[in-house]
This record gives C-alpha cells, structure tokens and sequence, in this order.
C-alpha cells in the first residue's frame, strides 16, 4: 500500500485497515454479509495466507532498515532519531512509529543493527523465503 511505511499502526488502525480489507475481498468476491461467511472461509476460497497488516509491516521494516543503513548526515535519519524537547501531554502516552517498528521485530527475532546487512535484513524481515 502506498505511504504505509509511515502510518503508526495502533490496534484502531489495524481493526480499520483489516476491516476495510475483508469488505473490499467480500465485495470482489460477490458474498454479503447477509450469507454469514465467515472471513476465515473468504480467505481461503481467494487462497490468501496473509492480512495486509502483514504486509504493511514487512514495508515498515523495509523502509526502516533502508533509513537506518543512510549516513548519518541524511535527512531522513535525522528526522527518524529526532525526539521533540517539549513536555508530553498527561495521561498515558500515545504508541509512536518506532514502537510499532519494535514490536515488528520482535515477531521476527530481529535484533538492533542487523539491518546493515541487507540480504539479512530481507530475510528477517520475510520479504526474502531462500537464503543465499
């Protein structure tokens, strides 16, 4: 999906993304909800292992291990380790990109600066199924 590198995918968002992506498979496959099928079922008639929340982590890892491998002067860079020096609002704070990015790896067993080697990188990231 387009630009979604850089959404910060809170459990709203996944619902909504992963909601909006079993209306558009219903749609496309001509089933109502009126049938009750359930999404399970839809899924495996388009023959269709993954959600797209997968997907849009695979890219989030991409584009992540792809800033993190930039030399340190590039903008991109910069902005990613930039941390704001005003005081936060109360209340318990809101879940940032970077968390997101976190918890992406820990399903994946990937640890803090293997992205400097890329084919690694892929392959941790699932983008990559053989090794070389």
């Amino acid at each position: 999906m387009y630009g979604s590198e850089t959404w910060r995918l809170t459990e709203n968002n996944k619902r909504r993304v992963e909601a909006t992506e079993m209306d558009t498979l219903r749609r496309s496959s001509r089933i109502s909800r009126k049938e009750r099928i359930r999404n399970v079922t839809i899924r495996q008639k388009i023959e269709l292992e993954e959600p797209i929340i997968k997907e849009i982590e695979q890219n989030q890892l991409t584009c992540y291990g792809h800033v993190q491998r930039m030399a340190e002067g590039r903008l991109p860079k910069i902005a990613l380790e930039w941390m704001p020096k005003q005081k936060r609002a109360r209340g318990r704070p809101k879940k940032n990109w970077m968390e997101g990015i976190r918890k992406a790896m820990n399903e994946r067993n990937l640890n803090e600066g293997q992205w400097g080697g890329r084919k690694q990188w892929s392959l941790g990231v699932g983008q990559r199924r053989t090794t070389f």
